[in-house]
């Protein structure tokens, strides 16, 4: 009897509605969300890439490999600029389509999760995802239109798409984290998306060129079912009180409106918008570059094939752990704002570097002149998460997720027209265009910090007796 009464004085450390510590880790999820995601993204643009160009007999005029672009005239070819173009355009059409719908789906499960709890906002996402790669199996399969494509990302928008998996994930962090680490767990939790990415990107690039489209996708399928099942069945619940809640009510959607409008503390408000402003150039220069990436890598004067292009997604997703250590590095001397500005230069660096590669040695120069770049967001998701309290964390990276939505939508309308439009005279110009851009989320932390510093230093000469606060 003894035996069997030692479990119950174990549980009181164990706040009522979390999960145990060997059960907290959302970590996994996040991972296999991001193979799924990451197999994907490349893939999907290559299969564009060779379905477009064999339906407009640019493929079989150039019999090499798909990827290539033969000798030096083709810089000039105007039936591949058509075809960069069709497939630009196509992944506007999917990315814009993606956007709207999960728009609405996110700002509601968001903050729905803040009473419900993380788990099913992370199950519905995970599952859409599935679906979406499904349709994309069939497409394959049945060689549907490519418009299917974007029924896909429709589907998975209404779920929540790969943005609420964020949002929730994110929130699960804040709900188990203490306020002093959550810096770094914040960036953990992003490593986790570099070393998913990287792991997708080499292992799909290599896989694509031996077997083809198919067999890879398969994969992301069964990663995105493992990563629903890991949410259904695994993982533990981190909101400390759950209660009823409506799903379809406008009351979610006030939740996101109040944080800004009516914040705890005054301060809170322009902090928040000033904040969100400058994730949303940050983020936005991070998914125009990527969306556009591998056409510039498929194209002339570089012309890789798809295991290179697999090296050089490998290589970006590398800045992920590369900032996460540099991160934990630098907060021993510097405050968190003064880290992020250091990640800013180096994106900034990095991306003038590749505007202007045109050899394989100068591209992967300029990836790796981007270690430091994945360092500004975390810091800017600490910050923000440290300034609403933990009933709202839901609601809060709800409307980081409407914003990074929000970048996928500016991303993609800008860099994905910018940089048709742009061949003729500078092919790298979008990425020198994110560079000059991301110079104005630097002078806005720059500038917060100044402040705040400023803030503290008048707060102590008016009251020097007053206990020091961590």
């Amino acid at each position: 009897m003894a035996a069997m009464a030692a479990p119950p004085p174990a549980e009181p450390p164990v706040p009522p509605g979390r999960c145990r510590p060997s059960l907290l880790a959302v970590e996994p999820l996040l991972f296999l969300a991001t193979v799924s995601l990451g197999l994907q993204g490349p893939l999907a643009t290559q299969y564009l890439w060779d379905r477009l160009g064999a339906e407009h007999g640019y493929i079989d005029r150039n019999s090499t490999d798909s990827a290539g672009c033969g000798n030096g005239n083709a810089t000039a070819d105007p039936l591949r600029q058509e075809v960069e173009a069709l497939v630009s355009h196509w992944n506007l059409y999917i990315n814009l389509g993606g956007f709207f719908v999960s728009l609405f789906s996110v700002t509601l499960f968001g903050p729905w999760s803040d009473n419900v709890g993380r788990r099913p906002a992370l199950i519905l996402p995970a599952a859409g995802m599935a679906l979406q790669t499904g349709i994309y199996l069939l497409v394959m399969y049945l060689e549907l239109h490519v418009a299917f494509f974007l029924l896909g990302r429709i589907l998975s928008g209404l779920t929540g798409d790969y943005n609420l998996i964020l949002a929730s994930c994110f929130s699960y962090v804040a709900d188990t984290s203490e306020r002093r680490a959550r810096t770094f767990r914040v960036a953990i939790l992003e490593a986790c998306l570099g070393t998913a990415g990287m792991v997708a990107s080499i292992g799909g690039g290599q896989w694509r060129k031996a077997q083809g489209y198919i067999n890879p996708f398969w994969l992301a399928f069964a990663a995105s079912l493992a990563a629903t099942l890991y949410a259904a069945v695994f993982l533990r619940e981190s909101v400390k009180e759950k209660k009823e809640a409506k799903l379809f009510t406008l009351s979610h959607y006030k939740a996101v409106y109040r944080l800004y409008t009516a914040p705890e503390h005054p301060s809170s408000r322009w902090k928040l918008a000033l904040y969100s402003l400058a994730f949303f150039l940050i983020v936005t220069v991070h998914f125009g570059a990527k969306d556009i990436y591998v056409l510039y890598e498929l194209g002339f004067p570089l012309c890789w094939a798809s295991d290179l292009i697999g090296y050089g997604s490998a290589a970006s997703y590398l800045a992920y752990l590369s900032s996460l250590a540099g991160l934990r590095l630098l907060q021993l001397c510097l405050e968190d704002t003064w880290v992020a500005e250091i990640g800013l230069i180096s994106n900034i660096a990095g991306m003038v570097v590749i505007s202007l590669a045109t050899t394989t040695p100068l591209m992967f120069t300029g990836y790796g002149i981007l270690f430091l770049s994945m360092a500004a967001t975390p810091v800017i998701r600490s910050k923000l998460s440290k300034l609403v309290s933990e009933t709202e964390q839901g609601a809060l990276f709800a409307s980081v997720a409407c914003v990074e939505g929000l970048c996928s939508l500016v991303a993609t309308g800008v860099f994905n027209s910018l940089y048709p439009a742009t061949l003729h005279f500078m092919r790298g110009f979008p990425f020198l265009f994110g560079a000059i851009i991301l110079l104005i989320p630097a002078a806005i932390l720059g500038w917060i910090q100044i402040w705040d510093s400023k803030h503290d230093y008048n707060h102590f000469q008016d009251a020097p007796l007053s206990p020091a606060k961590d």
